[in-house]
């Protein structure tokens, strides 16, 4: 398996998320509407040393990713996480049109005639016949579009649809996910999960391998579930050959200082770290106390 870079940096900064505070949310949402400020932080993210973008494939995602295709010759060294599908997206457009037209939405607008008949003779039974497995792949190559061309090194199924589907113990949903993403994109497949032990426990028991799960992970236990101390066990045990694990929400969204979460972290078997940031100094001074 592909190994993963150590740190990677995230996105949420950059789309008003804040899960402590709505308030810096929406400070945030309100400096990055202009994409050029988020263009100035991912400079300063490469000048510190990372490389590795974990990114929401919403629709500011598809200028980002111009962005660095357009600046291949500067970038070439950048490996992209994809993070799929955008759940907001998909919510509001069926809210606003109904599931049915957001299906058609979302499979065939923006796409040439080859494309759209080269997808009917891939999975198109699946719109007659709701095949589950086949419209899932014909969605993820939707949201893919606008990372091609990009080096892509793991492509993540948003915790949304994994828990959903790991509660419900839908094995051939994790199975074909992970097929399709190392045979279309020669990439690993990502789980991103509010319950890793769980979900780890699925995995070996289904024979899945070769897989980057990512989970919160922090000195307080904050968005982990059961406990923290189930997290710790399962890192411990855990054989990085088969099985790459992510710790985000280290920060604990701002409860934990750099320092003290960074101390912690640095002592556990994890193999990356994702977090956000909005300034050059707190980039590069979180860049400086992962040790992994």
């Amino acid at each position: 398996m592909k190994k993963i870079d150590k740190i990677v940096f995230g996105d949420n900064q950059f789309f008003g998320i804040n899960h402590m505070s709505q308030e810096k949310a929406q400070q945030q949402a309100e400096k990055f509407f202009d994409i050029n400020n988020i263009f100035r932080v991912y400079e300063n993210v490469l000048e510190s040393g990372i490389n590795g973008i974990m990114l929401n494939s919403n629709d500011r995602a598809r200028e980002i990713c111009d962005y660095f295709r357009e600046n291949q010759d500067k970038f070439d060294a950048v490996n992209f996480y994809p993070s799929i599908p955008y759940p907001h997206k998909y919510a509001n457009m069926i809210a606003e049109k109904g599931i049915l037209p957001t299906i058609n939405e979302a499979l065939f607008k923006g796409n040439s005639s080859r494309n759209i008949l080269s997808m009917i003779s891939r999975g198109g039974s699946a719109l007659v016949t709701k095949d589950a497995m086949k419209l899932m792949t014909m969605l993820v190559d939707v949201e893919m579009k606008m990372f091609h061309g990009l080096n892509v090194k793991v492509v993540f199924l948003q915790n949304i649809i994994t828990d959903l589907m790991l509660g419900y113990g839908i094995k051939e949903v994790f199975v074909a996910y992970s097929e399709h993403i190392w045979a279309t994109y020669n990439a690993a497949p990502g789980f991103i999960t509010q319950n890793l032990p769980l979900l780890y426990k699925r995995l070996k028991e289904w024979g899945i391998e070769d897989v980057v799960i990512c989970a919160s992970f922090n000195k307080i236990g904050y968005l982990m579930s059961p406990d923290r101390e189930a997290y710790e066990k399962i890192v411990e045990e855990n054989d990085s050959e088969k099985y790459q694990i992510m710790a985000m929400s280290t920060l604990a969204s701002g409860a934990i200082p750099a320092q003290e979460a960074y101390e912690y972290i640095n002592k556990q078997n994890i193999q990356s770290v994702v977090f956000g940031a909005s300034s050059k100094k707190n980039i590069d001074q979180t860049s400086s106390l992962i040790k992994l």
